[in-house]
């Protein structure tokens, strides 16, 4: 039910959102005698506000054709490596440039699509072979299709670094993992550590993840400890409808997560809004823009499968197996200690509210083996969670610290 009643609203507002937009575009036409009165830009741009908040959204395009390398203009072209049900292998290919450093970006499977990440690729694309996951919205998969849990975000993880390490003639790649799939990905390398496998990373970049939230916890840590397991599962999971091809599917719903994050900074997002319809009332069409090209990406959110995301809030949040060394894959522990030639890097921002201080950094902590050499804690001034792979502070201090690292241990 829950499902269908968002379904129901999101075709009231798609409507609504069209004749609000028509509603703009006749109130700021030359032709109309209202647009030169006073009230004309206001309500012109009030209507567009609110064509934009409540549009419909699909998965966005990532939009990265030209990057540059050495002061030469190269074409990049996006190609898939490896399709599955759940998520592909995508790479940007840069024409005629060779010998870079392959890194395999782990975009977060957290509401929000890969392309959430643009701003991380762009800024580390003329340095280095670009490759990342992209995740699917789980609504789009068939039931036969299967589930989709933890375990497998691992082994998903294993066969694309594994792909990407053949592809280089055996080259050991270079893996960054943003938010969430910290611990997947943290997973994934122990795992093919303990298996000497001669794909297994050769550096590791962690930004923001929850490696131990017991470590100043977030209100997204607060609620994940006071509410049980059948309290998720009776609360937040929803059935897909009949109209998407995962039709039965039960999935943590997209749009619940980001009710979620917009509730958490209510105050924020309404304060940028305010500035979104000024702009527009001033003419600032350029400023408006900023705002509309970041709300596009945040609202365009995806579902996740039901089995992943309570896997994720009972191992990471809830009984923290990781930092514990008690979390098993396929009934295989998961030793963080057998990360012996894998060089970490931890990344956190200071004003990080959703993985708090300390979290990412317990990854340095519990890879007990490997030398101090192969470690390093990065902590980012005045930085928001989205400010660290994102924004001019990512791309002027913090993208700097992730190249060097990995040129230094490539």
């Amino acid at each position: 039910m829950l499902y269908d009643a968002y379904e129901v609203q999101r075709s009231l507002l798609a409507g609504a959102s069209r004749l609000a937009g028509l509603g703009a575009g006749w109130m700021g036409n030359p032709a109309n005698w209202m647009s030169y009165s006073s009230m004309g830009p206001v309500v012109a741009s009030a209507l567009d506000v609110f064509a934009h908040a409540s549009a419909p959204r699909g998965k966005p395009e990532f939009g990265l054709f030209t990057t540059v390398v050495d002061k030469k203009v190269i074409a990049v072209r996006e190609e898939i490596l490896l399709r599955k049900p759940f998520g592909q292998l995508k790479h940007f290919a840069r024409e005629g440039v060779t010998g870079d450093p392959k890194l395999l970006i782990v975009a977060p499977m957290s509401g929000h699509y890969a392309t959430l990440l643009r701003g991380t690729v762009e800024r580390l694309l003329p340095k280095h072979d670009i490759y990342i996951t992209d995740w699917r919205d789980a609504k789009q998969v068939p039931l036969t299709d299967g589930n989709f849990d933890l375990d497998d975000y691992i082994d998903y993880l294993i066969e694309f670094i594994e792909l990407i390490g053949e592809r280089d003639g055996g080259k050991r790649p270079n893996v960054l993992a943003v938010c969430q799939p910290a611990v997947p990905a943290l997973a994934a390398t122990a795992l093919m550590a303990a298996d000497k496998n001669p794909h297994r990373p050769k550096t590791l970049t962690l930004m923001g993840g929850p490696i131990d939230t017991r470590k100043a916890p977030t209100a997204v840590n607060t609620l994940a400890t006071q509410r049980t397991h059948a309290w998720f599962q009776q609360n937040v999971i929803a059935t897909v409808p009949m109209i998407y091809p995962g039709a039965g599917r039960k999935v943590y719903p997209g749009f619940l997560q980001l009710a979620g994050f917009m509730t958490m900074n209510l105050g924020s997002h309404m304060i940028s809004h305010w500035e979104m319809f000024k702009h527009l009332v001033e003419g600032d069409e350029e400023g408006a823009e900023s705002t509309r090209d970041f709300y596009d990406e945040y609202r365009s959110v995806c579902d996740m499968d039901a089995a992943y995301y309570l896997q994720t809030v009972d191992v990471v949040f809830q009984r923290h197996l990781l930092p514990k060394g008690e979390m098993m894959h396929r009934e295989r522990p998961v030793d963080v200690t057998a990360i012996h030639d894998t060089a970490l890097l931890a990344i956190e921002g200071e004003r990080d509210d959703i993985s708090g201080l300390g979290q990412t950094k317990a990854a340095l902590e519990i890879a007990t083996r490997l030398p101090d050499a192969k470690k390093r804690y990065f902590m980012a001034k005045d930085v928001g969670h989205y400010g660290i792979f994102n924004g001019r502070k990512w791309r002027e201090n913090i993208a700097p610290v992730v190249e060097k690292w990995i040129a230094a241990n490539d």
